[in-house]
Parts: structure tokens; sequence; C-alpha cells
């Protein structure tokens, strides 16, 4: 099935859809087409986004001022060309607008606010709560409101609302205390009534692969497959920027949980794996069997997708240390003639800053 790309969870929370039948409507739509080329492009000139939209100079003109009085969009240096007046190009206001991201997880929860353009303002990762409050909501209503008193000066209207990554895969829930499932699925409203802020939901693993495409790696990629190294590794195919999840395709058992698994069997101390931040020691024999492992685990996906359409993409993400999804890429690439695989670029947390970008893609962009 498909997903939106940025993943909006609910269409109805997109304010203003476009219906194409007055001019509310239409301007509000090619208001979040600009939006949505800028999130893609920095430093686009008026002339360049009329002709990636095809809307008429004046059309842009009359966007592109009313985006700088709502301090959504800013303006840059002149550039001198050889001919011509020099051009002035257009960046969104990385003060423009601020979100908040939750992710879900079986160990830890973290929490992230960024500003339009991607930037952390805020991070933190909460312990595993206990099983008399499965989510750790107080606690998480508390982190965020603590992420909310790091804006700066005056900028509390500028927050676009609060993303929600939340798994699904049976076998990691399962990992969890008992209820988690059933709390999460409540947990949205809780939060709206008691911080005030919309909450917009989504798959985590979508999530992760929207947050990759609106800021990390695939920014400028249309087609290409999604891995995502956690406790177990998952995929998404994202074709003409869709990110789809096919229910019949399941999670792997050679995520993290396998690598901690061997290297309990080796002696090793094992909590290093579940850290953000920071790289990993010497685990030796133990991690390079688990990397050949995930290494070919990915391939046979990569191989399966391929039987049906052409996929010559990848991109490797993961809380996992960035030199892990560097070294698998690199592997994957030498190994498969044809395939650029990328690690992806988001760190800390990349299901977090996904849900972060939730708000955005629902309030500022087009639906693709």
């Amino acid at each position: 099935m498909p997903d939106m790309r940025f993943a909006p969870p609910n269409p109805i929370r997109i304010a203003d859809r476009s219906s194409g039948m007055n001019a509310v409507s239409v301007r509000s739509y090619n208001e979040r087409l600009v939006l949505s080329l800028l999130l893609q492009n920095n430093g686009l000139s008026r002339m360049e986004i009329g002709n990636r939209t095809g809307l008429s100079a004046q059309t842009v003109s009359v966007i592109v001022r009313s985006l700088e009085q709502e301090g959504l969009v800013i303006k840059g240096e002149a550039v001198k060309g050889r001919m011509g007046p020099p051009t002035i190009p257009l960046s969104l206001n990385p003060e423009g607008a601020y979100s908040v991201g939750i992710s879900l997880g079986h160990r830890h929860t973290d929490v992230v606010m960024i500003d339009f353009v991607g930037q952390v303002k805020f991070y933190t990762s909460l312990p595993l709560p206990d099983e008399t409050d499965p989510t750790n909501h107080s606690r998480l209503v508390e982190t965020v409101n603590q992420a909310l008193a790091a804006l700066p000066d005056k900028q509390e209207g500028r927050m676009a609302g609060i993303g929600l990554a939340i798994p699904e895969d049976q076998e990691e829930l399962a990992l969890g205390p008992a209820g988690m499932a059933e709390r999460f699925e409540t947990l949205s409203k809780e939060i709206e009534d008691a911080l005030g802020i919309e909450v917009y939901v989504q798959n985590d693993i979508t999530a992760a692969a929207a947050g990759e495409s609106m800021f990390g790696a695939a920014k400028t990629l249309d087609d290409y497959l999604f891995f995502y190294i956690g406790a177990r590794l998952h995929h998404r195919l994202v074709l003409n920027h869709q990110i789809f999840h096919s229910r019949a395709h399941e999670s792997k058992p050679v995520g993290l949980l396998a690598l901690e698994a061997s290297l309990c069997r080796a002696g090793f101390e094992t909590d290093v794996l579940w850290k953000r931040g920071g790289n990993w020691p010497d685990f030796g024999d133990a991690k390079a069997e688990w990397f050949r492992t995930c290494v070919d685990e990915l391939k046979a996906s990569l191989a399966a997708a391929s039987q049906f359409l052409p996929v010559n993409t990848v991109i490797v993400s993961s809380y996992a240390p960035t030199n892990v999804c560097e070294k698998i890429a690199d592997v994957v690439k030498a190994e498969e003639t044809g395939i650029d695989a990328i690690p992806g670029r988001l760190q800390l947390s990349p299901k977090a800053l996904g849900a972060a970008s939730l708000p955005f893609s629902s309030k500022f962009t087009v639906e693709q």
C-alpha cells in the first residue's frame, strides 16, 4: 500500500487542500508547491521557481512576497550573472516553523525538535519505561515541554505540530512491556489533550523514509529502496516519491538484536548497541559475521525488487554509528553492479527526525 511522500498520516489534517474550485484553494496549493520545491532545493531564484512549477512570473512574485511576510521564506545575497540583473536566491527560513518528533521503541523513546530545514534544536532519549506506564506518558509530556521551552524567544506560534512514529512490526512490539501496543494506539490523543498541539501519526519505518526524503540523502531521489537497520531489518520501496509498504514483507531478524545475541555469545557487553551517537568498539569476528548476513539480506531484497522494477539506488539508514552504514553501503555497491548504495544522513534517531517531518509535510507541502 502506498504512503504519501513525507507521509502525512491524516489527509483531513492538511489545511486548505486544493480542490481546484476557487482562487483561495489554488493559491494555497501554489504556495505549497513553492514550499515543497524549496524544501527539496535550497537557493532558487524566482525564475527557477517559475520554470520548475509552471507558474507565471507574476504568480511566483505574489506567492514569494506572501511567504516572506509570513516569515517562511528568506532572501539570500544577490548573485551576479553574465547577463541581466543579479538574481536573488530564495530559501526556507529556518526559523519559519518548528516541529517535534517522537519515536517509540522497545528500549528507548527518542524526542527531537527541529527547525524548518531539519536542523536539530533539541534531542533526548528516554529509557524504557516500566510496565505500569508502558509509554512513559508523564515523562514524555514533560520532555516535550522541555523541547518547547528551547524554542527561540517569541517563536511558540511557529510550532507546526508533533509527529509520532509508532512501530507496527509485531515482532518488535512483542519485545516491549505488556500492553505497549494498546497504549501506543491512544497516545496521540493523550499528547494532544495534554499539550494542546496537533499530533500526526505514522508507521515508524515509513516515517524514517519520509525524513530521509525531506531532509537527508534521498532529497534529490525519485526511486530507491530504503533499508532501516534497527532491532530488525526493514525496507520500503520508494517510486516517484511514493513510499510503499507491502504487508506481505515483514521485517527480517538480522538487525541489532541479532548482533546483540552474537556479541553476548562471544562475551561482549552490548549496551553500546542501543546508545545514540558515538562509535562501537572492535567486536571482531562476532560483528563480521553479522555484517555479512546483513549485507546478504539487503542484496536479497534488492534482487527480489529488481525482478519487477528497475531499482538502481538503495539508502541504508540506522541509528547505528555512521561508519556502519557507510561500510554496508560500500560493500553493497562493490558487489552489485550498477547499484548506487548511499548511507542515510539523518543521525541520532532517523525515526524521530522522520516523525518531526510529518507536521511540515501536512501543513506546507503538496501531495505527490
